[in-house]
């Protein structure tokens, strides 16, 4: 089974999943907002220049995500100064 990255804020209640190697930064070069009255929330699909899914941001994640993928989730918020 293949790693997902993913992030989440907790001060902006935002998550970020990433689908493509972690050794390779794709550009996004277009974003698709679903509506958020279909899906009760903001999210966002990143695509590259090829128009391969490259990315998922979810806002409102609390609502939209499980917890366990939350809790295990890198936290970008914590330790900066």
């Amino acid at each position: 089974m293949a790693d997902v990255r993913v992030t989440y804020d907790h001060e902006s209640n935002s998550a970020y999943i990433y689908l493509f190697d972690p050794k390779v930064r794709p550009k996004v070069a277009r974003m698709y907002p679903c509506d958020p009255v279909d899906v009760g929330g903001m999210i966002n699909l990143d695509f590259d220049e090829s128009g391969c899914l490259v990315g998922i941001e979810v806002l409102a994640a609390r609502s939209k995500l499980p917890r366990y993928l939350l809790d295990m989730a890198e936290r970008p918020d914590v330790g900066n100064c």
